[in-house]
């Protein structure tokens, strides 16, 4: 019996390979200025947002963005939501879905090189390792020397801040469920509720090792959407692209000057590794596109370094599509088409949503009411001769101020009358009551139809709920049961 080894298939073929370490070198450019402008405003919303106040009026919270749990409410500046809304939050996971879509068919995985939550935090653990360690480099170097105590104390010293940026990272996250000032205070004098610990806890664990040490292995073996988005891109996509018509063949800047002189094919390329020196996969573009590129464009910005050192044109390495790929080498001119029926469609879905749920958001009401007949028994047959129905009726005020309601019975036949448990009424078929901001009130109601009335098996009725003062109102619309 033959043993093989482990990694390998009968065919010899590696199945896995050891995860080697990736020393990104720091590169200046326009795509990782662009890359540390967004950082600091993506991370300087998500630490201090919850510290925004927004006055609601008295007896509101005024946190700008708070997720209310207790109180069943998300909070968003002038936005309220309710668990009766929860379209809207199934319209923004539809938004981004389509965000996403539409930035694939126009830019490839520009949301992985930009704007995705660990391509962010890697990028700042990355800038506080250069400042403890030093740049590629000097990394090398310490990697490969023994422990000394300059090299101990360097590193206890990055994973400490790493810790410190993990455990707010966090902190920050809880603040958005609570009082953020209120629960900073409690957290500090260990009387916040034990979950709020948990949760920090767990989020810094996650943040650390995932920003800290796993880095481009989250992106290329973990994260589901290289896969899904090589299904969902065309030709026509910009994708960070090494122009092999004008790099190849390479080689040193020397070595092209004397293929040139002879009168033989040189290329731009010098062969210098910048690209893969900055890469924060460790990867070399200029072997084509592959899983582990997250469009970042750094492997730009390294490349049109070197080109304007050497004296030759930019975008060696470049934003492309394939289209423009194929023409390159047929020695024809780029050509763009960002608006095609794909974008179109993308963005119209996108228009179509975002126009829905404004349209919503300006005509919803503050004041909701739903209605439940009772299944067992649906009716009840009295004395005599009236039925008896029950309905279980739950009136919502959404108003910051508490406020009076008239819940009428309408569209009911002659002779129809409702009463509610605990409400008093001179009127048979309405009644005043009132709520407090921000709450719901549940009735229990009955609905008596007259001696010996000849109905239907189901007779439709409706109830109707108003506001005293401003008339603002609802009218849900059920049915009266009979034999």
């Amino acid at each position: 019996m033959t043993v093989e080894a482990p990694g390998t298939s009968s065919g010899g073929d590696v199945l896995y390979a050891k995860a080697k370490k990736v020393f990104p070198q720091s590169v200046q450019g326009r795509y990782r200025n662009f890359k540390w402008a967004f950082m600091i405003v993506a991370l300087g919303l998500y630490y201090f947002l919850p510290f925004v106040r927004w006055d609601r009026g008295p007896g509101a919270p005024d946190q700008a963005v708070l997720i209310d749990f207790p109180a069943r409410r998300f909070y968003f500046f002038f936005i309220e939501i309710w668990p009766q809304e929860i379209y809207y939050l199934t319209g923004l996971l539809i938004l981004a879905a389509l965000t996403l879509f539409l930035m694939n068919a126009l830019a490839g995985r520009v949301w992985c090189g930009y704007m995705c939550f660990q391509t962010v935090w890697t990028d700042l653990f990355m800038l506080v390792e250069r400042w403890i360690e030093g740049d590629r480099r000097e990394r090398i170097k310490a990697d490969k020397q023994s422990l000394t105590a300059k090299k101990v104390g360097r590193t206890v010293f990055k994973h400490f801040v790493w810790l410190l940026i993990a455990w707010w990272t966090g902190g920050a996250w809880v603040l958005y469920f609570a009082d953020a000032p209120t629960l900073v205070t409690e957290l500090a004098f260990g009387q916040a509720p034990m979950v709020a610990y948990l949760w920090i806890g767990i989020l810094t664990a996650t943040t650390y090792i995932m920003a800290g040490h796993m880095r481009e292995q989250v992106c290329v073996y973990m994260c589901p959407w290289p896969r899904i988005q090589a299904a969902l891109t065309d030709e026509w996509a910009l994708n960070v692209t090494y122009r092999t018509d004008r790099g190849e063949p390479r080689g040193s800047l020397k070595k092209m000057k004397a293929r040139a002189e002879e009168g033989l094919p040189a290329g731009d390329c010098v062969d210098c590794g910048q690209c893969v020196a900055v890469c924060p996969t460790g990867i070399d573009i200029r072997d084509g596109a592959q899983l582990a590129c997250i469009q970042c464009g750094l492997c730009i910005d390294a490349c049109d370094n070197v080109m304007e050192k050497v004296g030759k044109p930019r975008g060696l390495i470049d934003y492309e599509t394939d289209v423009n790929i194929q023409r390159h080498l047929e020695g024809k001119e780029s050509v763009y088409r960002f608006i095609r029926p794909r974008t179109i469609i993308y963005m119209a879905m996108i228009a179509f949503v975002v126009g829905l749920m404004v349209f919503t958001l300006i005509n919803r009401q503050l004041v909701d009411l739903n209605v439940l007949h009772d299944r067992n028994p649906l009716f009840v047959q009295l004395s005599d001769g009236s039925l008896r129905n029950g309905y279980t009726i739950r009136l919502i005020n959404k108003a910051t101020t508490a406020r009076d309601f008239e819940l009428s019975l309408v569209n009911a036949p002659e002779g129809f009358s409702m009463n509610a448990v605990g409400v008093k009424s001179d009127d048979p078929r309405s009644m005043v009551v009132p709520i407090q901001a921000d709450l719901t009130k549940e009735l229990r109601v009955q609905v008596f139809s007259p001696p010996q009335a000849q109905l239907e098996k189901s007779q439709p009725i409706a109830f109707n709920i108003r506001d005293t003062e401003t008339g603002e109102g609802q009218t849900v619309s059920d049915y009266f049961k009979a034999p």
